[in-house]
């Protein structure tokens, strides 16, 4: 399983950032799908997941300003994310129920420790 995220820059509080993740290794379709992110010196947690059949989950942080999405075409999910503010400051890791399981339980680790990351810095 490889997922590499890119899009992350620095932006300034109220822009947008797209952020993407280019997958391979794994039966993509039947796959559910998310985001993760981690500040400095805090924990690694779930922004937001896309099940197979597009059923989609939102941490109330990012509810109304991220969007999720897939294609399964292109083995490719994005992260649309609006009115970006300061707290949204992270590292961002996609990840798939194929590499770690149940993406729930993931939330919350001391650590998000599968891949290198997109990082995202927004100014006040």
């Amino acid at each position: 399983v490889e997922l590499v995220e890119s899009g992350g820059g620095s932006v300034q509080a109220g822009g947008s950032l797209r952020l993407s993740c280019t997958t391979s290794g794994f039966t993509f379709a039947d796959s559910t799908m998310g985001w993760f992110r981690q500040a400095p010196d805090e924990e690694c947690r779930l922004v937001s997941t896309i099940t197979s059949d597009g059923t989609i989950y939102y941490s109330d942080s990012v509810k109304g300003r991220f969007t999720i999405a897939r294609d399964n075409a292109k083995k490719m999910i994005y992260l649309q994310m609006n009115s970006l503010e300061p707290e949204d400051t992270a590292m961002y890791y996609c990840a798939s129920d194929k590499l770690l399981g149940e993406l729930t339980y993931m939330d919350k680790l001391y650590r998000c420790y599968w891949g290198q990351g997109t990082q995202v810095t927004v100014s006040p």
